[in-house]
């Protein structure tokens, strides 16, 4: 009669079980608070900026010391395109769209955070108008991104980012410029229209861009309940898959509400899967993949 053997987990193991359970809103939370402190300061952009890079710096030193997925630690050859993505399209995008149009306006047209003029209910606390700002602009950045599975001519933008063949934190913010055009002119306009006070945009912007890291993020991470609130790491590796099933899920930015109240949303009880990427080929390099979906050739069709 034999008898199987348990390996016992070390004591390493047994604490990065434990940091499991806390990573992920730990940090989440950390950031928030920092970047309200900056809040108060005579630059909160500078301060956000700070807040920013220090925190993507944890995850990525966190993904080294507790990875959700090994396989994905290995090199890709992406990473010069992934950082260009980032700072000459979405970071441009968000520069010349966020801060300088968005905040811009808000700043010259939008109602002084206490307003009680217009609808927007300027006498609640910031904090709920905040959470009130965030699932107003997640009605339309979960339609940016569903639509951009589902309609051919956007896909071929969308598919850049979905060609990854691993999520790490360094492709958060791999978007074709137009697809990033794209989202915020759906998500932006609803927030202008019930008069929502700059605070709240520059709030909505941060939250985002937090929670993108995070859900890009390769931490090995136990989010349990707050699935069904916020977009977390586990459900974003479903909507990587190259399985439409799971795949074309879980399209909310920060929030599942509407996931959850159109159908989309998806979780399932096992890993989810190491092989991410689209079915057909995409440019290695940065200009390529600019260039690509304006090209008759190359361009990436709808998966089937």
């Amino acid at each position: 009669m034999s008898v199987v053997e348990h390996e016992t987990p070390s004591a390493v193991d047994r604490v990065r079980y434990l940091v499991s359970f806390v990573v992920w809103p730990g940090l989440l939370v950390t950031a928030l608070v920092l970047t309200g402190l900056g809040m108060t300061t005579s630059s909160p952009i500078l301060a956000f900026n700070a807040v920013y890079i220090g925190f993507a710096l944890t995850v990525g030193l966190l993904e080294r010391l507790m990875p959700h997925e090994r396989a994905w630690l290995k090199d890709d050859k992406q990473t010069f395109a992934n950082l260009a993505h980032t700072l000459l399209n979405k970071g441009v995008v968000q520069v010349l769209v966020v801060i300088v149009a968005t905040v811009g306006i808000a700043g010259a047209v939008q109602p002084e955070a206490g307003s009680t003029d217009g609808l927007w209910p300027g006498a609640w606390p910031m904090m709920l108008q905040v959470v009130l700002g965030l699932f107003i602009a997640e009605f339309g950045l979960y339609w940016a991104h569903r639509l951009a599975h589902e309609i051919p001519y956007i896909w071929r933008f969308h598919a850049v980012h979905h060609s990854v063949t691993r999520l790490w934190f360094i492709n958060t913010g791999r978007f074709h410029f137009v697809d990033s055009i794209f989202s915020i002119v759906l998500s932006q306009p609803l927030l202008f229209l019930l008069g929502a006070p700059m605070e709240v945009f520059l709030w909505v912007s941060a939250f985002t861009a937090f929670v993108g890291i995070l859900t890009h993020a390769n931490i090995e991470a136990r989010t349990g309940p707050l699935n069904f609130v916020l977009n977390t790491p586990g459900l974003h590796r479903w909507h990587h898959s190259m399985d439409l099933v799971e795949g074309n899920s879980n399209y909310g930015e920060n929030l599942m509400v509407w996931d959850l109240i159109f159908g989309t949303y998806f979780d399932a009880d096992r890993r989810p899967p190491v092989e991410i990427g689209i079915e057909g080929p995409m440019s290695p390099s940065f200009v390529g993949q600019l260039v690509q979906p304006f090209k008759a050739e190359g361009r990436q069709e709808l998966p089937s």
